[in-house]
């Protein structure tokens, strides 16, 4: 069972950390800030957590003021910051650019996880240096079970869908990677060129999506952040 107990201090420290300290609290918060409304696509930005627990969390945050739950036109319910809520972007964000920063490479290439990565890349995905009509874009990654190898983004214009199905299109580009590589050009700390000279990224289709491939993928909005040593 989990313990929710508070620390019995006044100081803001400690009453803010008995709101956004909780497992998970600060993960559902990045996904709220990132523009994630309804349940299941949240519940796509932490496939690991559970839906029950998932729900007790937007609870909690309801209850405290930092998220607001409302129904929309069509009676789905949508999760949206409040004012408060808001007000964290720049304490979640600066989490993030420090972990960039300050936790070894190598340490965070080792919690892969492919369904995090491409929503992900599906949300920061920039359509601009791709061709004015719909293109369909194949991801697959040989050293995961079959079940998990492929996704397919679909642009169209402004926006993105990501299958974790084939669509039906027909695929203008199929890029082949592991898991790992694909994670490192994500999160900067390899490049689309380098992984290809090592036999690690391969593309079947369309040359010139190909090539453009390190502008369209859009990277983590960390992946900027200069690298320390701790």
């Amino acid at each position: 069972m989990e313990e929710r107990g508070g620390y019995g201090q006044f100081c803001p420290v400690s009453m803010a950390s008995e709101i956004l300290c909780s497992r998970w609290t600060t993960l559902v918060l990045r996904e709220l800030l990132c523009g994630t409304t309804r349940f299941n696509d949240l519940r796509r930005g932490v496939p690991r957590m559970s839906p029950a627990l998932l729900s007790k969390r937007l609870k909690e945050l309801e209850r405290a003021g930092v998220v607001l739950a409302t129904p929309n036109a069509n009676g789905v319910t949508e999760y949206h910051l409040s004012r408060a809520g808001e007000d964290l972007r720049p304490i979640v964000m600066g989490i993030g650019a420090w972990g960039q920063r300050w936790v070894e490479s190598q340490l965070s290439l080792r919690n892969l996880d492919p369904s995090l990565l491409m929503w992900d890349m599906r949300r920061h995905l920039n359509p601009e240096p791709l061709p004015p009509r719909r293109c369909t874009i194949q991801f697959v990654y040989p050293e995961l079970p079959q079940a998990k190898q492929n996704y397919w983004l679909v642009i169209n214009g402004s926006e993105v869908d990501l299958c974790g199905f084939d669509p039906g299109f027909d695929v203008d580009l199929l890029v082949t990677s592991s898991l790992k590589s694909m994670t490192a050009i994500w999160m900067g700390l390899s490049v689309v060129r380098r992984e290809v000279e090592a036999g690690q990224l391969e593309f079947d289709g369309d040359p010139n999506i190909a090539s453009a491939m390190q502008q369209w993928l859009g990277l983590s909005p960390f992946a900027r952040e200069p690298r320390r040593v701790a």
